[in-house]
C-alpha cells in the first residue's frame, strides 16, 4: 500500500451511520466519540461526523451515466466488489445506479455501483479485474 487516504464527512445519525457502514458494508469501526466515529473503509480512514451533509447534484457525466457530484467511493478487486455487491443485494440496498459493466472492451474495462448511507451520502464502488488499468487511457 503506498497511503492511506483520509476522509472526513457528515452524517445525520451516528447508529445508522454504524449500522450501515459496519454492518451492511463491514467496515470496522475505530475509535469514536458522541459526535463522531471513524472506519475502515476498505483500507482507508473515514470519519464520520454528526452534521449536515454535503449538498450533492447529478452532475458528473461519466460514460452514459450523469452520477452524483460529489461523491465518496472505493476502488476494490473484482472479487471483492462482487461479493459487496451480493452483500447489498442480500441487505435489500437501494442502489441509485445498480452493478453494471462500464468501458466494456476498452482499456478502462471496470464494473461500478452507486448507492447512498443513510444520511444521502452518494458511494460508488468500481472493481476492477487487473489493477493496472485504474489508471490505464
Amino acid at each position: 500500500m503506498r497511503s492511506v487516504f483520509h476522509l472526513a464527512i457528515h452524517v445525520t445519525d451516528l447508529d445508522a451511520a454504524r449500522r450501515f457502514y459496519g454492518g451492511v458494508l463491514g467496515c470496522a469501526e475505530g475509535r469514536s466519540t458522541d459526535s463522531w466515529v471513524d472506519f475502515d473503509f476498505f483500507g482507508h480512514q473515514l470519519s464520520l461526523h454528526l452534521g449536515q451533509p454535503f449538498a450533492t447534484m447529478r452532475s458528473g457525466r461519466v460514460g452514459e451515466h450523469l452520477v452524483m457530484m460529489p461523491h465518496l467511493g472505493v476502488v476494490l478487486p473484482l472479487e471483492e466488489w462482487q461479493a459487496l455487491a451480493a452483500r447489498l443485494q442480500g441487505a435489500g440496498v437501494e442502489f441509485d445506479i445498480p452493478p453494471v459493466v462500464r468501458f466494456a472492451g476498452e482499456a478502462g474495462e471496470q464494473r461500478t455501483m452507486f448507492f447512498f448511507d443513510p444520511s444521502g451520502n452518494p458511494i460508488e464502488v468500481k472493481g476492477f479485474a487487473d489493477f493496472d488499468r485504474v489508471f490505464a487511457r
